[in-house]
């Protein structure tokens, strides 16, 4: 094979994009060549947006990131088991954010059921920011939801977006 850029896959849900998941964007595009920010469809986290409005979100938001960097950062949508789709887009790479030990648990399982998988596909892990380390998406909503204010934490574009789904706008 005569590319051999290096491909990372960057998943989530992305239910909105939040300063924590921009910060580990920005940090490990420069980790790899190709970068897949992978849009994952999981109807079992009921996510408040689409698939659509999140892919649309990442792209907007990683937009200034991939305008300073070599790196091409591609915004994906799956479906699938990530494995299946680490092999779909010839990554050898997922790079997975940590915030707490919490975190650390559950991914080191995942790590070693994707290693059974495919042991050619590594998991790198990155600290998130220490400013950053409380945010969750889960989180960002419920704020949004009960009125608090959830700048902090999201650009002023998804906060906009956030406020407007739930019908927050004043």
């Amino acid at each position: 094979m005569a590319d051999h850029k290096r491909i990372g896959l960057y998943p989530g849900t992305f239910d909105p994009v939040t300063l924590g998941h921009l910060d580990i964007i920005s940090r490990c595009a420069h980790l790899v060549d190709h970068l897949v920010l992978g849009v994952s469809v999981n109807p079992s986290k009921n996510p408040l947006f689409s698939i659509e409005e999140r892919m649309e979100m990442v792209k907007r938001e990683t937009a200034d990131i991939a305008k300073n960097i070599d790196t091409v950062i591609e915004v994906r949508s799956f479906d699938t088991l990530l494995m299946n789709f680490v092999e779909e887009i010839g990554a050898s790479i997922i790079i997975r954010g940590l915030r707490a030990v919490s975190d650390f648990e559950y991914e080191f399982q995942m790590t070693a059921m994707n290693y059974q998988l495919n042991p050619d596909v590594e998991t790198v892990f990155l600290m998130a920011d220490p400013s950053l380390q409380a945010i969750a998406s889960k989180l960002v909503k419920e704020i949004a939801y009960y009125d608090g204010d959830i700048s902090k934490f999201v650009t002023t574009t998804v906060r906009e977006d956030v406020l407007a789904k739930l019908d927050k706008v004043k």
